[in-house]
């Protein structure tokens, strides 16, 4: 399993950014980043969601929508985490696949 702990390129700053020819991904090193902005995002919405159930609804809806709201809200954190996952892993293939390209040296030809 590849360590997510690994240290940020140096490259994967503006000049990452700005590369047209797309030879460097910036994805993996603002992935963190997403995942904590939408924690927050959800976070923000639950609050929202609790502020208005309490303030229209009355204290018994307040309390069934903080019960099913913190549920959701759970399950959409659960839902961002494996999407973000999956996002990890598809650059990880790329990246193992142009490893395996690069070991493996010029291309044969194939038996016809």
């Amino acid at each position: 399993m590849p360590d997510m702990n690994e240290p940020i390129d140096a490259d994967a700053g503006l000049a990452a950014i700005f590369d047209f020819s797309f030879r460097r991904f910036i994805t993996l090193s603002v992935i963190k980043v997403l995942f904590i902005l939408g924690i927050l995002l959800i976070a923000l919405e639950w609050v929202a969601l609790m502020i208005v159930a309490f303030t229209t609804a009355g204290a018994l809806a307040g309390i069934g929508a903080l019960l099913i709201g913190t549920i959701g809200a759970f399950i959409a954190v659960i839902f961002l985490r494996v999407w973000l996952e999956l996002i990890v892993v598809i650059f990880r293939i790329g990246e193992n696949t142009s490893k395996l390209v690069e070991q493996r040296g010029p291309a044969s030809t194939p038996a016809a």
